[in-house]
């Protein structure tokens, strides 16, 4: 590549990523050079600075028009722009945790947490824009080898040692899968380009391909159901959700499962959606292939929710919980009808829920040994507004009307039955598993409303913890209130049609 057709690509399109990359270089440097008793909250303060810079240079990239540099490598469209915004909102909010976070042994390592998280931002934006399988690959890496290192931050704590390495076995499992799908469709069209791909995909194609294109779709599919944390791939989730620090699990929980469904669907709607099965004029090969997906859609609800319901530790609760989360966007991915929209509208809610959660739970347990749903235990009369803001994201995680939660439960539901044939069975199974859930969520609103407090010390809420909670408590009402506040946004803002041009 010449210089000039270097400087001929539109650059500015990646500008939210190049924010992020400086930010990532300038903390690293400074944690470099600061003394070694220097408090780093600092550098945690300049990277809530950048994601925040990030999300508006975004923001004022929404009416460019769809663009791509590097040969079609990264895109800017609107799946990418919808789906970044989540990303970042979600990793401001991850990192204001970070910042406060104390556990009880410290962590003598902090300056490395916020480059390293950044760094898995950043590979998640890439993956959001990735239109090539290497690209894709790449930012699912960088988010991956991350987010191993996170997980065992704690050093001097067992649990966060366990967790670390359990997540990069069975996340170098998942990988070696996804790769191997990905090299057959290589294989069968000569080219990583997604939209090159799907153009020489959509011919005639003999028995033998559509076989192996069947082939590479399982192991793509099974490869990131361990992102996604999907049954019956779930088996890591409880333990690193458990043993990694608070900041971390609600950085899995949330942006990093958003990146995992971006691009999976992505991956699946790209190259899937363009195969004819039988012959030119059949349904696509994804259509085909719905039943899978329901099976494992239904098996991970079940799952999730029914294991939920004999766990104490609060993290692991919320591990399966998070498991049971993923059976519902799945519905939306295996009825494919108002996928984006569904999806997107889904994930935003899940987003300000959970994240609610997380940092209530990081509140109640940094201090203690352990994350036993105890701690909860009289919460109401030690802090009723904590108690209040916690009920709120209770209530939209079990789907509660008036919360986010329910409004997003309900857009999945609907879409499983206006498609044709109607998904009655995977709709019946996604009503009943939700009832189950209202169980052990209800069981953490006893603990705070109707249990006596193991000690009658009021709760101290540091001032970013304090900006998540209210942040999150009073989207979680507003989208479940006014949710055309956020689908009107998306429908006017971003037309999907433009991720096959």
């Amino acid at each position: 590549m010449d210089l000039k057709t270097f400087l001929s690509f539109e650059w500015e399109i990646m500008t939210p990523e190049f924010i992020i990359l400086c930010v990532i270089t300038l903390i690293s440097l400074l944690d470099l050079f600061m003394p070694k008793q220097a408090d780093r909250k600092v550098l945690g303060w300049i990277g809530i600075a950048g994601v925040v810079g990030a999300a508006v240079s975004l923001v004022l990239l929404i009416d460019h028009s769809t663009a791509s540099i590097l040969y079609d490598t990264f895109r800017l469209d609107s799946f990418s722009k919808a789906f970044k915004l989540l990303l970042l909102i979600g990793a401001s909010l991850v990192l204001f945790l970070a910042v406060n976070y104390e556990p009880k042994e410290g962590i003598e390592y902090k300056g490395e947490f916020y480059y390293l998280f950044l760094a898995a931002l950043l590979g998640a934006m890439m993956m959001a824009s990735s239109g090539d399988l290497i690209t894709l690959f790449t930012g699912l890496e960088l988010l991956s080898v991350s987010s191993y290192i996170l997980a065992g931050m704690r050093k001097k704590h067992l649990r966060s040692n366990e967790s670390a390495m359990k997540y990069v076995i069975n996340g170098g499992i998942s990988t070696a899968i996804t790769l191997f799908g990905m090299s057959y469709v290589y294989g069968l069209t000569g080219t990583t380009n997604l939209k090159a791909m799907s153009n020489h995909l959509t011919g005639n194609l003999d028995g033998q391909h559509i076989y192996l294109l069947g082939l590479a779709f399982f192991m793509i599919f099974i490869g990131l159901s361990f992102k996604l944390a999907s049954a019956p791939f779930h088996m890591w989730a409880p333990d690193v959700y458990e043993g990694a620090p608070t900041p971390v699990t609600a950085f899995l929980g949330v942006v990093s499962k958003t990146a995992g469904f971006v691009l999976l669907v992505r991956v699946l709607v790209m190259i899937f959606l363009s195969i004819p099965a039988d012959g030119p004029a059949s349904d696509p090969l994804l259509i085909k292939l719905q039943d899978y997906m329901a099976f494992l859609a239904g098996a991970t609800m079940i799952i999730g929710n029914v294991i939920a319901l004999r766990q104490r530790n609060v993290k692991r609760l919320f591990a399966y919980s998070s498991i049971a989360h993923a059976g519902y966007i799945l519905v939306a991915v295996t009825t494919v009808s108002t996928l984006f929209e569904t999806m997107w509208f889904y994930l935003l809610a899940y987003l300000f829920m959970n994240m609610g959660a997380f940092a209530v739970i990081q509140l109640l347990t940094e201090k203690a040994d352990s994350e036993d749903i105890g701690h909860f235990s009289g919460l109401y009369r030690r802090s009723p507004v904590l108690a209040v803001a916690m009920a709120i994201f209770i209530l939209s995680l079990a789907g509660i009307p008036g919360t986010a939660g329910f409004i997003g439960k309900l857009n999945i539901f609907m879409g499983a039955l206006i498609t044709t044939p109607a998904h009655y069975v995977l709709a019946s199974v996604m009503i009943a598993t939700t009832i189950v859930s209202y169980y052990y969520y209800f069981g953490i609103m006893t603990q705070m409303f109707f249990r006596p407090a193991e000690n009658g010390e009021k709760v101290i809420v540091p001032a970013g913890i304090g900006v998540v909670i209210a942040v999150c408590a009073a989207a979680t009402i507003l989208f479940g209130i006014m949710p055309n506040l956020a689908l009107d946004f998306l429908h006017t803002n971003f037309d999907f049609k433009d991720l096959f041009q």
